[in-house]
C-alpha cells in the first residue's frame, strides 16, 4: 500500500466529476480531520425553536416563538421566523418535525399540525398529532419532509387544532415543551 500526498485534485479538463474508488468501498477519515468546501454531503443545518407562552386556541401559530437557547442548547442557526411562517435559508430536503406538550379540558382532544405552500400563498396541512384525555396532560407529535425548491416561496408554520376551552399546549422560555426541529437532510 502506498501514500498519495497532494493539496489538490482535479479531473484533467478542470471541470467534471472525479471519481474515488468504486461500489462497496469506504473512505474513512484520519483523526481530526476537518471537512470544508462546497456541496458537502450530510446535515448542515440543524434548528431548533419553542414557544414562550401557551397555545390555548385553534389557528396558526403566529408569535412567542424563539430559538431553543438554554445552555448547553444550540444549533446550526439558519432558519428564520416572522408570524409565525418559517423561512428556509438553502434548498434541499428538509426534516421538519413539530412536538407539543400541554393538558386537556374534559374529555378534550387536542391536536397540532403542520402547514407548508409552494408558492408563499396557498398553505395546506401536511402532518398531524393529537393526544386526548380527562384533564391530564397530552403530548403530539407530528413530522414531514419538505422539498424545498425555492427558498422565497417554499415555507411552512405551526398549527394548534380541536382546543376547548381550558385547554392549551404549554410554552416556555427556559424548556422547550411546544417546539419544532429543522434539519437539512441533502440537496433536492
Amino acid at each position: 500500500m502506498g501514500t498519495i500526498k497532494t493539496t489538490n485534485i482535479e479531473s484533467i479538463s478542470g471541470s467534471g466529476t472525479v471519481t474515488l474508488g468504486t461500489s462497496g468501498e469506504t473512505f474513512a477519515l484520519g483523526s481530526g480531520v476537518t471537512v470544508t468546501g462546497n456541496g458537502l454531503v450530510g446535515i448542515t443545518v440543524a434548528d431548533q425553536w419553542r414557544i414562550t407562552a401557551n397555545v390555548t386556541s385553534d389557528g396558526d401559530i403566529t408569535s412567542n416563538w424563539e430559538r431553543s437557547d438554554t445552555a448547553p442548547q444550540g444549533s446550526l442557526s439558519a432558519v428564520t421566523e416572522s408570524s409565525g411562517i418559517f423561512s428556509f435559508p438553502s434548498t434541499g430536503y428538509w426534516l421538519v418535525t413539530f412536538n407539543a406538550s400541554g393538558k386537556t379540558s374534559g374529555a378534550d382532544s387536542i391536536a397540532i399540525q403542520i402547514h407548508g405552500t409552494p408558492d408563499n400563498s396557498s398553505y395546506v396541512a401536511l402532518a398531524y398529532g393529537a393526544n386526548g384525555g380527562t384533564t391530564m396532560n397530552q403530548h403530539a407529535s407530528c413530522q414531514t419532509i419538505i422539498d424545498v425548491t425555492d427558498t422565497s416561496q417554499v415555507k411552512v408554520k405551526m398549527h394548534a387544532t380541536s382546543m376547548a376551552a381550558g385547554s392549551l399546549w404549554y410554552g416556555a422560555s427556559n424548556e422547550t415543551y411546544t417546539g419544532t426541529t429543522f434539519i437539512r437532510l441533502g440537496d433536492t
